[in-house]
This record gives structure tokens, sequence and C-alpha cells, in this order.
């Protein structure tokens, strides 16, 4: 016969498996399945998950987890005075409103983003969401720093500058009411195998160089003219410049790009101003590690070293700088860089803008004519976007961004906005996730800036980690049989003890007991990956990770993998389900949500042919192709977008000419050609009337490098019109000549059946002639006509003829 207790046991048993049936049967409850044993483990399970503190909460019900979601708890009595569920919140500390102009007396007070600081107080686990405003202020200061190679090959380019200040200044005169312009120039190492080193080349690099026998020694990088609003003394500095030579083909550039960036005292960068840096080459730079084989295996401190005569006094003894750390720097210091280059290097520059943020490539003329129109179509360019970069970013914060540029449309996943017009003001949203909680103590902040602004938003975070109960924890509670700590309404045994209320030792099992570490029926005891002791299930270690839930079903190494990594590194294995990170989605959260990469030129995603998925385009229209589906021959719209492209690269007119956005949208070669040859199967022939009524022709096709190439006609096609006598008198005549045709018809056939009949007739008669001479029976007719004469005359001769 069962004793009381143990009918009241068996009850607490049933309710227990049944709860754990309605649970099943309902889905998974991840509060319940993560064996949460303190406040604090069940806050960290998921953000959803609440604890209940109060002492008496399950009485009677046997078994029953205080962790649950706030409404189950609420349902089975717990008061909510008792119920820990901490959330996260947002506190604006500065809020300072946008400015409408960068000039004036307040220019040093201009505001770009709105808030400029905020708080954070974040559950781990769960997503929060602020909001910012970024605007490109009108006529804010400008500071331009021209950095050249001064290598032999670009002789004629120094030629075409010498008198650039004057006409710059003019022409960003018309950009912006404070300009100023600086000039540094650079070569390469003065050491071997990067340059000439031998004795007679010290003072004459070019000595014995027959087509320019005179150049100053090599130098890596040198300082002429610092930042200065009075344009005349550029010209007279680039007046004094000379070429040098080096030996191999690449040179020293980025030593000098970073030197220009960190020099800030001695360049003379504003805090207040937009900083471009114009970096003009025709050539590839060296980079990292390529200093070894001149034996400089010393990496680069990133610091400013310039002597007394503001030449690059390390040239000669650290490596060259990385890509990293040119990028850090230029970013650090707000630095917009400019790679003015040849045609054909703009493909190895572009790919380092992919690297270096806020940096941009244009096409510079051999002779460099054409880097003022360079220089402010590049500055358009940057001003024309606004991207977010982040700074100090914490590794256990999640970040996430979605952009509403100016069509109003969100964008999920991008973090930039381009197409702007001064003045203009974009917004952000970010989605901000704690992926769990740094030791006690611990400040945490990062900061939000626009690459190349000065103006930032400063974030600081503090983690919702901590349980209100847990600063009321009694040791050695009498609750606790004596034996344990009362917190939070559960009690933390001493070791050695097990239980609700640690009435076990560790090693005392029965049946009861073991009953109760069942998850059903048939089921194996603790799902067979651990032990029961005192009601309880006693999970096993395991190398893999952890094992854990109320009977062991749980573990946090079993959820699916992307390329062998668990939840592909983007998220948290929970009880066999991959919890992302934000910015993640899927099964293995390995679907990034970021849509920065499917952004094309123009600003469409995926070039409006097809749709960003996991971060990259999946083309929907057929026939393109790309990173960004920007490639279609065979698109009806491919025509139109790239007449564009043909309108503004070779007569400076359309739609791209007026918004200074054709250097920036049209990158494929151009090909002119006096005769078209459409024979080719692999191009597209395109045809356009302009706006003389001419017609232009060009084909568009893709190299099998992936180039696009339009070939099009130098001018179009023009047919002169005529005139209107010319047209009348043209009419007239074509009546006249078609009347006469047809008289000279007429006259021909009526000419022809005359002499036909005629020559009927003649044949008639000539055969009536014949006839008579051959008939015996006729006789010629015979007329006698008598005639009074003379007889007296005549008699004498007729007389003998009259019958």
């Amino acid at each position: 016969m069962w004793s009381p207790g143990t009918w009241l046991w068996r009850a607490a048993v049933c309710c227990v498996l049944l709860e754990t049936c309605l649970h099943s049967a309902r889905g998974l409850n991840m509060c319940m399945s993560g064996s949460a044993t303190s406040c604090e483990e069940c806050l960290l399970i998921h953000p959803s998950c609440a604890w209940c503190a109060q002492e008496d909460f399950g009485r009677g019900r046997g078994l029953t987890s205080r962790c649950d979601f706030i409404q189950n708890l609420q349902r089975r009595g717990c008061g909510a005075q008792f119920i820990e569920y901490p959330t996260s919140s947002i506190s604006v500390l500065k809020n300072m409103p946008l400015s409408s102009t960068g000039s004036g007396l307040a220019q040093f007070d201009v505001v770009q983003i709105m808030p400029q600081k905020i708080s954070l107080s974040l559950r781990p686990g769960e997503q929060t969401s602020f909001g910012l405003q970024v605007r490109q202020v009108e006529d804010y200061p400008v500071d331009l720093y021209y950095l050249m190679d001064l290598s032999l090959s670009m002789k004629d380019d120094l030629d075409t500058i010498r008198n650039l200040g004057t006409k710059l200044a003019h022409e960003m005169g018309k950009l912006t009411s404070n300009f100023r312009l600086g000039f540094g120039s650079f070569v390469d190492k003065n050491m071997s195998p990067f340059s000439y080193t031998a004795p007679k080349y010290q003072e004459n690099p070019c000595s014995g160089y027959k087509l320019f026998p005179n150049c100053v020694p090599t130098f890596g990088f040198r300082h002429i003219l610092p930042l200065t609003d009075k344009v005349d003394r550029f010209n007279e500095e680039v007046q004094k410049q000379m070429v040098s030579r080096n030996r191999d083909a690449p040179e020293g550039g980025f030593d000098a790009i970073l030197q220009a960036a960190v020099c800030k005292t001695e360049i003379g960068w504003r805090k207040e101003a937009y900083h471009l840096l114009v970096f003009a080459t025709d050539d590839v730079p060296h980079l990292a590690l390529d200093g070894r084989l001149g034996g400089l295996v010393e990496p680069h401190d990133g610091q400013c070293h310039l002597n007394d005569r503001n030449e690059y006094s390390a040239s000669t003894e650290m490596d060259y700088p990385s890509l990293a750390l040119l990028g850090e720097k230029l970013a650090e210091n707000n630095i917009f860089l400019i790679f003015a280059v040849t045609k054909r290097l703009y493909v190895i520059y572009k790919n380092f803008t992919a690297l270096i943020p806020g940096t941009t490539v244009e096409i510079l003329d051999q002779d460099s004519k054409n880097v003022i129109q360079l220089i402010i179509a590049a500055y358009n360019n940057i001003r024309s976007k606004v991207e977010l970069s982040v700074w100090d970013h914490p590794e256990d914060i999640s970040l996430s961004f979605t952009a509403t540029c100016q069509d109003g449309k969100p964008l999920p996943g991008l973090r930039k906005c381009a197409d702007l017009k001064i003045g203009d003001t974009v917004s952000f949203n970010v989605t901000v996730e704690a992926r769990g909680c740094p030791p006690r103590g611990t400040d945490q902040s990062f900061t939000i800036k626009p690459v190349g602004f000065k103006d930032r938003l400063e974030v600081a975070v503090d983690y919702q980690c901590d349980c209100g109960c847990s600063q009321t924890a009694q040791t050695n509670s009498s609750i606790c049989s004596s034996i344990g700590t009362y917190k939070c309404g559960t009690c933390h045994c001493e070791p050695g003890y097990l239980g609700a209320r640690c009435e076990c030792q560790e090693g005392e099992a029965s049946s009861m007991y073991q009953s109760a570490c069942r998850e059903a029926e048939g089921k194996q005891i603790c799902s067979g990956r651990g032990e029961c002791s005192c009601n309880q299930c006693r999970c096993f270690e395991s190398d893999f990770g952890k094992i854990y839930g109320s009977f062991c079903e749980c573990d946090d190494f079993s959820c699916p993998r992307h390329k062998g990594i668990l939840c592909s590194g983007h998220g948290e294995c929970h009880c066999g389900e991959c919890k992302c990170h934000a910015g993640y989605v899927g099964d293995n959260c390995n679907c990034s949500t970021e849509t920065s990469s499917c952004i094309s030129d123009d600003g469409k995603m995926c070039s409006g042919r097809g749709n960003c998925v996991c971060g990259r385009c999946q083309c929907t229209e057929p026939g393109a192709f790309g990173d960004t589906c920007e490639k279609c021959p065979t698109c009806p719209d491919a025509c139109g977008t790239k007449r564009e492209c043909i309108e503004c690269r070779l007569f400076d007119s359309g739609r791209l000419a007026d918004n200074q956005t054709c250097q920036r949208l049209c990158k494929d070669e151009i090909i002119t050609v006096e005769n078209l040859k459409t024979d080719d199967p692999g191009a597209v022939l395109c045809l356009y009337k302009t706006d003389n009524d001419c017609v232009m022709k060009f084909t568009y096709s893709e190299h099998a490098s992936g180039q696009s190439i339009l070939t099009a006609l130098k001018e179009p096609e023009c047919g002169g019109g005529p005139e209107a006598m010319t047209v009348l008198l043209a009419v007239v005549g074509s009546i006249l000549l078609v009347g006469v045709v047809l008289l000279a018809v007429w006259k021909l056939v009526i000419t022809i059946h005359d002499r036909r009949e005629f020559a009927r007739f003649q044949s008639a008669r000539s055969r009536a002639r014949y006839e008579m001479a051959s008939n015996p029976l006729y006789k010629q007719p015979v007329s006698t006509h008598f005639v009074e004469t003379d007889f007296n005359m005549y008699g004498k001769s007729y007389n003998g003829g009259l019958h």
C-alpha cells in the first residue's frame, strides 16, 4: 500500500509529464528547456524569458520551472511584483539640431549628425533600435592636398599643373567659399632595388639618360606647401619642382599617403573642414612586404616621420604601409582619398577602393590636362553620398542598419545613401543586440561616424544582466536546510547537496526519483546523456559542448553548420536550433541581411534586375549578370542605359552630364570609329535619334574579361534636309517626266500599230497584181475616143490608121 506522500509525489510527476506533453504539443518552450537554475541564467536564455522570485511559487505542483514566459508564470500564480523581466532601453544624452550651412561665424559648431550622444541599456539577446539623421551641409570648408608622383614618367603632367592652383581655386570657389590648397610629392625609397644607388646616380639619377639627362635625387615623400588659401603660392612652388627617377615601375606612393594623413600639424588639416587628398600617379604602388626586397623587415608604425626639411625620414627604415593601416589612418583623420590614375590602372585602384573606405578613383589623362574636372567630379561624388562606419565595435554587440534615402523607401542591410544633393538629409535605423554579458564593471561604448565627417554619434552601453532579487540573497537560509543560499526564490546548495531545498545528498537514488528524470514514459533516463540524482538529471560533460535541460535533452553543439562552423559563426546554438545574431538569418545563420554589396553604381538594388539574397545578387532578368546584375547586353533597357554614357562621355550632354555623375557611373571602355561594324554576333546594335534629328549608332558587348565595351561612331549620322523649292521642282519634274514617258510609250505603240497595218496593206496589193498578170481569161479593157481634127493635115498620115 502506497503512503500519502507517495501518492502526492506520483501526482506531481504526472502533472510534470502532462505539462511537458502540452509544451511539446505547442512547440519548444526555450525558457523551460534551458534548465536555468538562477535568475541570471534565465535572462540569458532568451529575451522573452522571465523569472519568478516568489517563494511559494509552484508549491504543491511538484517540479515547476521558475523560468518561463511572463503569461505562463502569471497563469501559474506568480505575482507581478515577483517577476524579474528587464528590458532594453535608450536614453538620448545630446541632441543638437542639424546645421544648414557650414560657413559664417558658426562654422566651428556645424552639426551634420543627430543625435550626438545616446546611452543604451541592453538585455542580452533582445534587439533594440534607434534612429539617426545625417546632412551634407552647404558651403562647408574644404582642404585639398595635392600629392603628385614626380617620377620621370610624370614630367609632362608637371608641366600641365604649373598653374593648377589658380584654376582650381576658381572652380572650387563655385562650391565653397572657404577653400585651402596644399602640395606634396613622392618618388620611391632611395635604396636598391627600388632606385639607382650607384655613386654616379646619387646627385643625378638621370645621368646618362639621353631623353632627359638632368633630374633631382630620388626621395620618398616631400611635403612642399602646407594648406593655404593663397593659391598663388601653390603655383610658385610647383614652378620650382623637377622630376626624379627610380628604377622599378611601382612607386612609393603609399608611404606618401600615410605621411600626408598622419602629419596633421605639418600639413595643416583643419578639424572643421572636408579633407581631400588627391593622389596623382601613372603607375602601381608598392605594398606592405615589398620593402623586404630591400631588407626592410620592420612594419610601418603609422606615425609621422617628417624631418626639419619636411621630408619622410623613415623611408629607408620601415616597410611600406599595408592597405589596412592606410584605411585606418585615413578614416581616423577624416580624409577622403581620391586616386587620380591613368586609364590602364583604373581596375587596380578600383579594387583598392573596396578595401579603403571613403576612397574614390578617377581616370587621369596622360598629361593631367583633365585634373581640374577630375577633382570637381570627385568632390561632387563625395558630397553626393553618405556612408556610416563603426568605430570601437564591441565583440559581443551585433549591429544592423537600415537606410532611408531620398526616395523614402527603407533599405534593410544598407548603411549608405548615394545620389544626394548638398543639403539633403538622410535617415538610418540602427538595430543593436547584445550577445552576452561582459564581466561586471566593464564599460562598453562605440562610435558611429559618417565616412570623412568629423561629426559622430557616441553610444554608451550597459547591460541588463542582473536581477533585482539577487540583492536580497540570504546565506545559510533555513529555507535551504541551512546548507544553501536562498536567492530569487531558489536554493543554491553547498557542494554535495541537491534538491529544491538542499534536502538530498549526491548519490541518493530510487525508482521514485528516476521516474521524474524521464521526459516521457518509455524514454531513456535523462535522455541517455546524464544520471538521475535526487529527482534531478545531472547531465554528462561533453568535449563538444554543453548538455543541458530538465532531461538533458538539449545541447549547444547539435545545430546546423556551414562550412564546418556551428551556426556559421554568426549565431548561438540553443537546443538544436541556431539563434542568429543581428544581421543574419537562416537555419545555419549563413545568410547576411547586409545589402550594401548588392547596390549598383546607379544606387539601385541589383541594378533593378534581380534580388539581394544573403548579401549577393540573384539576377532575375534574362541575360543579366555581374556582381550587381549591372551587365546585360540583351536587356530592354541596356541601350538606354549605355546611351546616357555615350552622351556624357563623348558629347558632354544628357542627364548624367548635368549632375556630375558621368565619371562615377560610366566606367565602360568606349571606342570611337569612323564606320561601325555590326557583324559581331556577340554585340548588340543600339541607335537613337539626337536633338538635331541625327542618328547615333553604337554597339554594346561584354569582353571575356568581364569588361563592357562600347563601340560608337565619332559623330552621329546626319543627312542635310532638302529645300522646299527643290522638293517642288523635283515633284513637278517627276510629273512631267512621267507624262513624257507615257506620251512616248503611246506614240511608240501607235507607230508600231500603223506600220503593221501598212505592211498588211502592201502585202495585199502585191498579191492582187500577181493574180491579174497570170489569168488567161482576163483582157485589158479598150476605150476609143473620137477627136475632130484637120483631115487635110492628118489624113495622109493617119488615113490608113482608122478602122
